[in-house]
């Protein structure tokens, strides 16, 4: 599971549509089917319903869904502060 699957499968769950958040994420259709594809491999469980054009959560992708946001999250997170630490400070101390 990584960071790249994740964000495509919110962008899918989000989005209703491979084809939007293929333009979502600024990639193929393809990408996307093949980064979802992997993390339903990588759990052994199908997170989304692919009816035709239409997708929807399947009781696995929506127990998934609130953590994969919140690992997106705190990733997000962690990536700021590390910013943060590696920030300059500027101004006179008084």
């Amino acid at each position: 599971m990584n960071t790249t699957q994740l964000r495509a499968f919110l962008a899918v769950a989000q989005t209703a549509s491979f084809s939007r958040a293929a333009e979502q994420l600024h990639l193929t259709q393809p990408a996307i089917s093949k980064r979802v594809g992997q993390l339903e491999e990588e759990l052994d469980s199908r997170l989304l319903d692919r009816i035709g054009r239409r997708v929807s959560l399947t009781e696995a992708g929506r127990a998934v869904l609130p953590r994969a946001q919140r690992i997106l999250a705190e990733m997000e997170d962690s990536r700021r502060a590390i910013q943060n630490l590696a920030g300059q400070v500027t101004g006179q101390l008084r």
